[in-house]
Parts: structure tokens; sequence; C-alpha cells
């Protein structure tokens, strides 16, 4: 867990004697990182929230387990809270952020309110866009109805395996792959990009946050029926030195049992167990065929029973229980 350095000067306002406030504006990946940061160094953080809880890339009881772990830390944490301004003093200095119901003191402000994609000269001149503003492209990365234009990263949609539809996820594990896919194959190789079923890891402090495939909102979005299953777990053992608590949430196709989505939140290596998850959506695998995963077992990594697969137990059982399985 990180403590604030509160015996660092350049956390106190020396006009004020008071403890130097952040304001970090905006609750998902950026926003709980650079709220760890400002922890760090001793400020006193406040994050502003505009949605029903943090990490909108969790479901919001997913999130309110990363509210609660957040104000342990020692992060107040406001939801629904839009701003409206940010106020300066007479010296030019940053003073305050406003919303609609109060005004937060501030020595720091930080922005992670989101990005969209910058595609105004791509429409100018009549390339194809899609539903979130992103270009589009075909598996070559090359974008669709024009042979000598290649686009990737962060202005291009891509294809979400799960729920069938493109979406715009800007992370540079996708930027990376489609450099290389556009650098083949501008050069005369063969490469394609077949898309992705989003995943995404976060961290604030000693907290691992892990997300891939479709969230409820999600599922719902695309006319798919779903249930869900919740567990809690350690990441060890539970006799083991170090074993902490983990939540895993797991969604699940009505009738078929196909896996739709994975939420985990915990701690010690809580958030690269997602990757078990986002293996078994790309092969398109029901929860049922996950029970039987070879996954590897010793006490100082994980229980006889990996959280993962806990959870797919208890989903395939909520199958059972709807009648579907």
């Amino acid at each position: 867990m990180c403590r604030p350095w509160t015996t660092d000067r350049r956390c106190w306002t020396p006009w004020t004697g008071r403890r130097a406030g952040a304001v970090v504006v905006g609750a998902g990946y950026i926003g709980v990182e650079m709220a760890e940061a400002m922890l760090k160094r001793g400020f006193e953080v406040t994050v502003l929230n505009r949605g029903e809880q943090p990490m909108a890339t969790l479901d919001p009881d997913m999130g309110r387990l990363v509210h609660d772990a957040m104000d342990g830390l020692g992060i107040t944490t406001v939801n629904r809270a839009a701003v409206t301004a940010i106020r300066t003093g007479p010296d030019g200095r940053v003073s305050a952020v406003e919303t609609a119901d109060a005004s937060y003191p501030a020595d720091v402000v930080v922005l992670g309110i989101g990005v969209e994609p910058e595609t105004a000269l791509a429409r100018a001149v009549g390339l194809p866009v899609g539903p979130h503003g992103g270009l589009l492209t075909d598996l070559s990365m090359r974008v669709v109805g024009h042979d000598n234009i290649w686009a990737g990263g962060d202005c291009v949609e891509v294809l979400d395996l799960v729920a069938g539809r493109t979406r715009h996820i800007a992370l540079g594990t996708h930027a990376n792959k489609h450099g290389q896919i556009i650098g083949s194959n501008v050069a005369g190789g063969y490469g394609t990009f077949p898309g992705v079923v989003g995943t995404a890891v976060s961290k604030v402090c000693d907290l691992e946050i892990a997300r891939t495939g479709l969230r409820e909102k999600d599922a719902r979005a695309v006319g798919l029926r779903f249930v869900t299953a919740t567990i809690e777990s350690t990441g060890r053992a539970g006799y083991y030195p170090g074993a902490r608590p983990m939540t895993v949430k797991m969604l699940a196709e009505y009738r078929t049992g196909r896996l739709l989505g994975v939420q985990i939140v915990g701690r010690d290596g809580a958030a690269k167990r997602v990757d078990v998850a986002a293996v078994a959506l790309t092969a398109g695998m029901t929860v049922e065929q996950m029970t039987a995963l070879d996954l590897g077992y010793a006490p100082p990594f994980s229980p006889v029973w990996d959280p993962v697969l806990v959870a797919a137990r208890k989903t395939v059982t909520a199958l059972r229980k709807a009648g579907t399985a």
C-alpha cells in the first residue's frame, strides 16, 4: 500500500500553511493512476467522477469495489460530479474546481476525461468513419474503399470479437500491432488484425483492476441475454502467507453458455488473471469448457481452484438455475 510522503514540503502550500490539494477530473484508467501519483507525493487527493462509480469500463457493482478501496487509501472520490469551472486566484494559480454542487480547493488539477479519435481531416476528404468516430479499415488495416491508405492506432475503430461490432479502444497494445501489420503490408508482406475482446488492466496503489469482453450494458446494447456470477476468492491458497482477497465477475450468454466478459478487482496478482479469460473469449469458449482448463497450481500462486475457474463454475450453476444448461 502506498503512503503519502507527508514530510515532503512540496506537498504544502507555503502561503496558506495547509496541505496541498490535487483534484483529478475523471476516474478512468488515467484518472485513478494519477490519483495514486498525487497521493504518493503527499497531496490531499479528490477525484471528481461524472459517472455512477469510478472505472466506467467496469459494471457499477465492480466499480463500487474500486471506490471503496480508493476511500480506504485516503482518496476522496465524488461520483455524479460534472465539472463546471476551474478557478484561478489573482496570481494566476489554480485555486479550485467547481461542480454544480460544491467547490473543491486545488493546487494541482489533472484532467483524465477520456479520448476521442481526431478524424476531422478524414471526414473532410470522404474517408469512411464508424459510429464511434474512428476510421474504418479492413483486416489488413487498409481504409475501407481506399487501396492506398492505411490507418491504425487511436484514430481507427476495431472489431469487437464478442459483440460483433466495431469499437474505438485507444490502447497502445492495439496501436503497436496495427503499426507492425501496416508496415508489413505496405512493404509487400501480409498481415491481418482480426479484432479484439477489450482487455485492459490498471492499478491504484496496491489495488489491481482488470476487465475483458462485455459489461452488462454492452451485452444489452447488442441484444444478448446473459447471466452473471460474482465470487470472492484469494490470489494464493488461503492458508499461504500473504493471501489477499479478489473479486471476479463473469458474464455468460443465456442458453449457449458462451463466455461474454470478465471483470476482476483485487490485489496480489489479480489483474493478469484476466488474460485467461481473454484467451477463452478469443477462442469462443463456454463457461463450462473453462471449468476444465488445466491451469497451473501451487499455494504461492493460486488456490487449487483458480478464482477465474471458481467464477466459471458459479456461472455454470447460474445457467442451470436459469434452465439453460
